[in-house]
């Protein structure tokens, strides 16, 4: 009896709430009231957006509608949803797309291992009354997963919300898609042998994508759309000051120039500003505090991820490095 399929239900049209007494109550939280805000937080978290960001930031906070945030690998799309979640105190919950992912796997599943457990150690005992079905599919035996997580955590109403960040959606596909637009239409997921779970504080929903793939038209028409550029390098070297102050700044604009001189080459994988981060504190590790083709040769590995790009790259350090060090 315990091993029938269930099937997922997600509606607008419901009646009962699940109690949510289990969930940490959030504090509350005033909404941001201009661009600035956004930019003057998520700097306070160490995080440096540019005007456009901070702008498409306020708007999905305001409008209650998703972030979509396009670019390429490194340019710190992920971080974004890290410095709000730190910002906000809330949690940052986290659904990794790949091909093939699943509903389930987004939503929720029933802990089968552990009901099966519970049914052999219940029948240990000769005089143990029946096992009921609605026991079996309780709370005590389900499996949140990344969606359900971030509403179930709004269930309060006013409370700081939570953020969700939906990473890569273009690994997955057009079913997935689908899937998404229903569910962030209207922040509700029925379970059906347990009730509705409501998020009254809709989470931040952040999606991105490194453009593999064209994401549907439907679900960019229902988010707040921003590309995200490689920063320029008056920010970039302040972003690596920021993370890496003991570097210094000399060295730290000695590797922004040199990282943007390794974005010209078209390379496989050009090295983002995580690279260029990874990169100043594998020098200032080495004790350098200035860049020379040795040293970058030697920690090239902390950029560069290809072999085919580390060969093409090696016999342009020389130029690279002189570029940098008279930018720096």
């Amino acid at each position: 009896m315990w091993n029938r399929h269930y099937a997922l239900s997600v509606t607008t049209d419901v009646t009962t709430d699940v109690p949510t007494a289990s969930d940490a109550p959030r504090a509350a939280w005033a909404p941001p009231e201009a661009p600035d805000d956004i930019e003057s937080a998520l700097r306070g978290q160490g995080y440096l957006p540019g005007e456009g960001l901070a702008t498409a930031i306020f708007l999905a906070i305001q409008l209650r509608r998703p972030l979509f945030l396009e670019g390429e690998p490194g340019v710190g799309k992920t971080e974004v949803a890290n410095a709000l979640a730190q910002w906000l105190g809330a949690d940052l919950v986290r659904l990794q797309c790949y091909e093939g992912i699943a509903v389930h796997q987004a939503i929720y599943e029933w802990d089968y291992q552990r009901q099966l457990l519970y049914l052999r150690a219940h029948d240990r005992a000769a005089d143990a009354p029946a096992i009921e079905e609605d026991e079996l599919f309780s709370e005590r035996f389900l499996i949140r997963r990344p969606i359900l997580q971030a509403i179930a955590s709004g269930s309060t109403a006013g409370a700081a919300p939570s953020v969700l960040l939906i990473d890569e959606i273009d690994r997955a596909d057009d079913e997935f898609e689908a899937f998404l637009l229903e569910i962030l239409a209207n922040f509700t997921v029925t379970v059906p042998e347990i009730g509705t779970f409501r998020a009254e504080t809709p989470p931040v929903v952040i999606l991105t994508s490194n453009r593999t793939r064209d994401v549907h038209d439907a679900l960019k028409r229902r988010a707040i759309y921003h590309w995200v550029e490689h920063p320029d390098f008056d920010r970039e070297v302040a972003i690596v000051l920021t993370r890496v102050p003991e570097a210094g700044e000399e060295l730290a604009r000695q590797v922004t120039g040199a990282i943007q001189g390794l974005r010209t080459m078209g390379l496989y994988k050009s090295p983002g500003v995580a690279e260029a981060i990874d990169w100043a504190r594998a020098l200032h590790a080495l004790g350098r505090e200035t860049l020379d083709v040795p040293s970058a040769a030697r920690t090239l590995g902390a950029v560069l991820k290809y072999r085919e790009d580390a060969e093409r790259a090696r016999p342009e350090l020389g130029a690279l490095v002189t570029s940098a060090t008279t930018r720096g």
